[in-house]
């Protein structure tokens, strides 16, 4: 079955959209899905993700499409994503979609990043202060803000500190899928409903 996925990501460059779609791509190869990759659209800011995925979905060309966010906030019910994109952002669920096409970077593409410190650690090398990280404990309930600046400080002194853009996407390209399943439940939805569609 064909399949496509639009990420919000890669903002308005077009070689930004490029390293965010290799990057992804890298991860989810890492996740086992190498002979059965989807199509992967780098779409810009979460907004036009949303616009590429409803065009998509209405024209009925793909088999499985499905749209990869941040959820900006904590959410409620991991398997209701509708609703939480209809209560925060005002989106409305297309005629015939489901809540497996939504998936969730909750509350961020950072706490995937945040959430591997092994690949942190070989990233950022000995300058990474993992001390200014925000704790593992709960990660995904925690506000995005709080994951970013703790992000950005522990890097602050490294080569290679973190900032949007391409080192967002080389930072998300390292990391192990394993690590993060062990973690963070949104990421393990996403690993499972992939497995399941993309056969």
């Amino acid at each position: 079955m064909s399949a496509c996925i639009y990420i919000e990501g890669g903002g308005q460059s077009k070689a930004l959209r490029i390293v965010c779609r290799q990057e992804f791509r890298r991860l989810f190869e890492r996740c086992g899905f190498s002979e059965r990759m989807p199509v992967l659209k780098a779409s810009g800011s979460r907004s036009e993700a949303y616009g590429d995925f409803r065009i998509a979905h209405t024209s009925g060309k793909a088999g499985y499409v499905a749209l990869l966010v941040d959820s900006e906030d904590p959410v409620v019910d991991p398997e209701k994503t509708w609703d939480h994109l209809r209560n925060r952002d005002g989106w409305e669920r297309p005629n015939g979609a489901d809540d497996k096409q939504v998936l969730f970077m909750t509350t961020c593409m950072e706490t995937w990043i945040v959430a591997d410190r092994d690949s942190l650690r070989q990233h950022y090398g000995s300058e990474l202060q993992e001390s200014a990280l925000p704790s593992l404990t709960k990660l995904e309930q925690r506000a995005r803000r709080e994951i970013q600046d703790g992000l950005r400080h522990a890097t602050r002194n490294c080569s290679n500190a973190y900032k949007k853009g391409k080192r967002s996407f080389e930072a998300l390209g390292i990391l192990s899928p394993e690590t993060l399943e062990s973690s963070l439940p949104a990421f393990r939805r996403v690993k499972r409903i992939l497995t399941e569609k993309l056969q």
